[in-house]
């Protein structure tokens, strides 16, 4: 059975934040999926809606023998147990939310499935994680995450 390095992002707003990124990590840690490097957490601004609870993001690097939508699905699973609903505006608060980043060296765009994750490149609160745990990773299509992060300063 073939194994892919897999980075996931993180982020929780509301309730008890850093109890909800460690009950997620360890969801995700599991038979079919191993925990590798987890970043520190960030306490960060809000992107989209502004009017709204500060973030704690990490990033974690995993892993798996799933494949990356198997991956995704499991992820989405995570999320409903750990009590995210899926309601309300797009980037609004939420409980938990985990986002399929990067998965091996593949580019995919399929319905439902983006990898790398569409607006990685865009956002401090992904690639500061991101290159915490590997700075010398590679974004398919877009280089490396340490000189991503360098374009937004």
């Amino acid at each position: 059975m073939s194994r892919a390095t897999a980075y996931i992002g993180l982020g929780s707003n509301l309730g008890d934040r850093e109890a909800s990124l460690w009950r997620a990590i360890e969801a995700v840690d599991s038979s079919s999926t191993w925990l590798k490097r987890v970043s520190r957490f960030r306490d960060t601004e809000p992107v989209g809606i502004e009017n709204q609870p500060r973030f704690l993001n990490a990033a974690m690097e995993v892993e798996t023998v799933l494949s990356a939508r198997e991956l995704l699905e499991s992820l989405l699973e995570i999320e409903r147990r750990l009590g995210r609903v899926r309601e309300g505006p797009r980037y609004g608060p939420r409980l938990i939310d985990l986002d399929l980043l990067l998965y091996g060296e593949e580019s995919i765009d399929e319905y439902g499935l983006k990898v790398p994750h569409p607006r990685l490149h865009e956002r401090r609160f992904v690639l500061e994680p991101l290159v915490e745990i590997a700075p010398r990773l590679v974004v398919p299509g877009l280089g490396r995450v340490r000189d991503l992060l360098s374009k937004l300063d």
